[in-house]
């Protein structure tokens, strides 16, 4: 599957520079045209309201605002520009806790440092072509937790909700990146 990387803004958020050059540069590598950046979590969230980036891909530690923080900002449905856009967690450590803690913040997708062409790739495609439905509950606003089609699965380690939930089907990235012939 080909995505249009042209028709994608991306915001990127990242204290180190040299991070934020080194994705920039993959990403115009792959054909992306805009890339918004900005260096801590506050700064980005900013740049995110005025701008509704298509993706964004946010490090974790970030003065002001942790990338956990900016998450959870982002998925606020009632205060937000697009509670929907897509966040890939980019972060220096890979422990199964920090990944949880991510998902459950609504986090799309993560990455860890050192990042790979490939990787960054087929995160962004993920997001773009197979994006997850998103959940409401009393608790939480952000992207399915599962990964698998079943919700019939029964067994122990199902996932103990808090009550009522609402599902909302998200529209492909991949409307947006085809391109016409």
């Amino acid at each position: 599957m080909r995505v249009d990387f042209t028709k994608l803004r991306f915001l990127v958020i990242d204290d180190n520079p040299y991070m934020r050059k080194v994705v920039k540069a993959l990403l115009h590598g792959f054909g992306t045209r805009e890339v918004l950046e900005a260096e801590d979590g506050a700064t980005g969230l900013e740049v995110f309201m005025t701008n509704s980036p298509d993706i964004i891909l946010m490090d974790w530690e970030m003065p002001i605002l942790d990338g956990l923080e900016v998450t959870r900002l982002i998925r606020q449905p009632t205060t937000s520009v697009n509670p929907f856009a897509p966040i890939i967690m980019v972060s220096g450590h890979a422990e199964k806790r920090r990944v949880i803690m991510a998902r459950d913040a609504g986090c799309n997708e993560f990455l860890v440092k050192p990042i790979s062409s490939k990787g960054l790739y087929d995160r962004i495609l993920g997001v773009v072509a197979f994006p997850r439905p998103f959940i409401r509950t009393k608790s939480y606003f952000g992207p399915d937790r599962r990964r698998g089609a079943s919700n019939n699965y029964t067994g122990p380690d199902r996932r103990k909700g808090d009550g009522e939930f609402e599902t909302i089907q998200t529209r492909p990235l991949i409307e947006k990146t085809r391109s016409k012939k």
